[in-house]
């Protein structure tokens, strides 16, 4: 496959990115949760950059993986219960703010960027070997992730730890988030394997 060269979608993504957290930088709710909640995300950043000489993945996959980096870096602002996101709760009849929710089920779409690794490096030789490692990685780094928040939440003061939480009263918001993905890792996945099979066809 012939690599990739010069100005890309890769690199539109990352300015749009810094200039994000740039002016998302100003004035957050709560600079302990900001730090708290933009630390992973700017490693994540990072570390795709850093790699991006060694292993170039698709467009499509950078597309998925910055759904959650955008969406991530508005909840560091606000904290996640305090993102405006009135007009999805009032129009669904909810009775808390969701957008925790939405963020966490695009944590799953770095299954497509997991699955394209196996596959790209032959790791596997079983296409439902790989789809299956890219769920499983997505509900492992969902596990980990869910005792980070409880670790912070008890380390940090109960103000902060309940904002960096996010649980809005729900004693299963752990479980939840976590369902959530799990939801979109297998989104991912289905669409990795149809376009697969799209091209595939053409």
């Amino acid at each position: 496959m012939k690599e990739k060269t010069g100005f890309g979608v890769p690199h539109v993504l990352l300015i749009i990115y810094l200039v994000e957290f740039t002016i998302l930088s100003f004035n957050p709710h709560a600079r302990d949760i900001w730090i708290a909640e933009n630390l992973p995300i700017f490693l994540i950043v990072l570390g795709l950059v850093l790699t991006y000489r060694k292993f170039r993945f698709s467009d499509t996959a950078y597309l998925f993986m910055f759904v959650l980096v955008f969406l991530h870096t508005i909840g560091g602002h606000f904290t996640f219960e305090r993102v405006p996101f009135g007009f999805v709760t009032d129009l669904f009849g909810f009775e808390r703010n969701h957008f925790d929710r939405m963020a966490h089920f695009t944590v799953g779409f770095y299954a497509f960027a997991a699955i394209e690794l196996v596959e790209r490096n032959n790791w596997s030789n079983s296409r439902w070997l790989s789809a299956f490692f890219g769920i499983c990685f997505i509900f492992t780094v969902a596990a980990v992730y869910e005792i980070i928040e409880w670790l912070f939440a008890v380390a940090a003061d109960p103000e902060a730890g309940i904002a960096f939480l996010g649980v809005q009263g729900d004693v299963w918001d752990a479980q939840k988030d976590m369902l959530a993905d799990g939801l979109g890792s297998i989104t991912a996945t289905l669409f990795y394997g149809c376009q697969r099979w799209w091209f595939k066809k053409s």
